[in-house]
């Protein structure tokens, strides 16, 4: 299959994908961190360019739950509107199969609700990290390798977070970035390893909505 991987600097999804064989690109506005086939550009100046299959990662700056502190300045300057219409742009591709994640947002709501909620502790990764993915055409993700779910740090005002969470959270905003964007490996892996045949047996239309 010829494959798009959209808003990914990191090849962590497209290398995974690239080792069951198919042609794959991933297409970010920042250079690709290992060698591999990448679009330095906006994906929308590709996307109409005959893939069979999508999996994006569409900035969440101004969609995710996580920063409704500053809804209100964002609506007013435009921001999550750019959001809304940059994610909706690839929910409405001509695509056939694609996958389309994002933190837990605003976009259940405007758009619809996701097709399922992913855990990296499914996949191998001993955290938390609720990632909502839109699925076109493509099976539920299934894990893989349920471990537990991480240490979680307690603040004394009651609030809980992750410990990957606040890691990252001490890093350098470009830095924290980085770490927060790029898909766990075990994901990637069950990506590629789940959706890569040409068809898919036993499954109904609905789980495909």
């Amino acid at each position: 299959m010829k494959i798009l991987i959209a808003c990914e600097f990191s090849g962590t999804v497209r290398d995974a994908f690239a080792k069951q064989g198919h042609e794959v690109w991933s297409c970010d506005l920042e250079p690709s961190e290992k060698p591999g086939n990448h679009y330095q550009g906006s994906v929308l100046d590709i996307i109409n360019d005959r893939w069979d299959m999508m999996i994006a990662h569409p900035p969440c700056t101004h969609l995710a739950v996580s920063g409704a502190r500053h809804f209100e300045q964002k609506i007013k300057d435009g921001r999550q509107q750019q959001g809304i219409d940059f994610f909706m742009s690839l929910i409405n591709c001509n695509i056939p199969k694609y996958a389309i994640e994002n933190p837990i947002g605003i976009m259940s709501n405007i758009y619809k609700p996701p097709s399922q909620i992913i855990q990296p502790y499914e996949y191998g990764h001993g955290t938390t990290k609720a990632t909502c993915l839109w699925l076109r055409g493509l099976p539920l993700l299934k894990p893989t390798n349920i471990v537990d779910s991480g240490e979680v740090i307690t603040f004394a005002s009651g609030k809980r977070m992750s410990k990957w969470f606040y890691d990252s959270s001490r890093l350098k905003p470009k830095e924290r970035e980085k770490m927060r964007n790029k898909t766990f490996q075990g994901i990637a892996d069950a990506m590629a390893d789940q959706w890569s045949i040409n068809e898919f047996y036993g499954q109904t239309e609905l789980e495909f909505a």
